[in-house]
C-alpha cells in the first residue's frame, strides 16, 4: 500500500512506512522535515464518517491527554506519532490492573483541558437514540426483553440527570490509548457532549479479544473502584453508565432489534446491573 505522493507533498513529509489498514482508513508512519515521526491517516473513499467530530475534539484538546493533530487536508490527517504500547496490549499481556489505572489517569487528563465544545460534537441523548428505538421480535426471550428495558430505563434516568456536561473523547478504551514520549495519550475520538462519567463506560467492555477478562465480576468491580475514584463518582453510578452503554452498543450491532440471537450478549449487562444493585445507590 503506497501513500499518495500528493499528500506527502501537501504535508511536507517523507519516507512513508505503511503500518496498518483498518476497515475505514490506511495508516502510515512518515518523517517530518525536522526528522521526527508523525502518523498519516487517510480515510477511504475520502470520507471521515463518524470520526469528523472526534478530530474537532482532538484539535481542541491541543495535546492535553490526547494525540496532537498537526494538520488536516480533506480526509487525510497528520498527527503525532505514538510509539506504544497500547493499553489494550498491556491488558491482554496480563497487566490489566496497571492498564486500568492508566486509563483512569488519561480520562482525568483529558478532562483537565479547558475546551470550548466544537459545534460538531454529538450530544449524549442523541447518541442513545438507537437504544430508545429498540424493538423486540415476537420470539424474544423474556429475560432479554427485561434486561434491555432495565438498561433503557437506566439510560433515561442517567441522561436526565447529567451534570458537568463537557466535551468528551466518546470512545475511550484500552486500544485507543498508546504510550508516547509524552506519556499515554488517547486517539481515535468520536467527539461527544455529555456527562464525564460516560467517558469510561465503553472501557468496561474492552480490550478487544479479552471477553473472559472483562466479563469477570472481580475485574469489573476492580475497574469500577478505580475508575469511579478517577472520575469522583460512586461505583454504582459508574456501573450504571457501563450497563446503559453496553445496551446501546448492542442496539447498534443489531440495528435496534432484539431477539433470541442476542441472549448470550445479555450476560455482561446483567452482571453490571447485579453488581450495581449490590453497591452504593446511584
Amino acid at each position: 500500500m503506497h501513500a499518495d505522493p500528493r499528500l506527502l507533498t501537501e504535508f511536507n513529509v517523507t519516507d512513508p512506512q505503511h503500518v496498518t489498514e483498518t476497515p475505514i482508513a490506511s495508516i502510515w508512519r512518515v518523517k517530518q522535515a525536522d526528522g521526527t515521526f508523525a502518523c498519516l491517516k487517510r480515510y477511504k473513499d475520502d470520507d471521515l464518517r463518524d470520526e469528523a467530530p472526534g478530530f474537532d475534539l482532538l484539535t481542541a484538546q491541543d495535546g492535553v491527554g490526547a494525540v496532537r493533530i498537526y494538520r488536516q487536508h480533506g480526509a487525510a490527517i497528520l498527527m503525532e506519532w505514538l510509539d506504544g504500547p497500547s493499553l489494550g496490549d498491556m491488558a491482554r499481556n496480563g497487566d490489566d490492573a496497571q492498564a486500568t489505572h492508566i486509563l483512569g489517569d488519561v480520562a482525568q487528563e483529558l478532562h483537565k483541558a479547558d475546551v470550548t465544545p466544537p459545534h460538531s460534537l454529538d450530544p449524549l441523548p442523541n447518541r442513545f437514540k438507537a437504544l430508545f428505538a429498540a424493538t423486540f421480535t415476537p420470539d424474544c426471550p423474556p429475560q432479554v426483553r427485561a434486561t434491555v428495558q432495565a438498561a433503557r430505563r437506566l439510560a433515561t434516568d442517567l441522561l436526565a440527570k447529567q451534570t458537568n456536561i463537557r466535551a468528551l473523547h466518546g470512545d475511550l478504551h484500552h486500544d485507543n490509548v498508546r504510550g508516547s514520549a509524552r506519556g499515554f495519550l488517547a486517539f481515535d475520538a468520536k467527539g461527544v457532549l455529555g456527562e464525564p462519567t460516560f467517558e469510561l463506560a465503553n472501557a468496561f467492555r474492552n480490550p478487544l479479544g479479552s471477553d473472559t477478562l472483562f466479563s469477570d465480576p472481580a475485574v469489573i468491580l476492580r475497574r469500577a473502584e478505580q475508575w469511579s475514584a478517577a472520575l469522583n463518582v460512586t461505583q454504582s453510578y459508574m456501573l450504571s453508565w457501563a450497563a446503559a452503554y453496553s445496551a446501546l452498543s448492542l442496539s447498534w450491532t443489531h440495528n435496534s432489534v432484539f431477539g433470541p440471537d442476542v441472549a448470550k450478549d445479555m450476560t455482561l449487562i446483567d452482571t453490571f446491573l447485579k453488581l450495581r444493585a449490590q453497591g452504593t445507590s446511584a
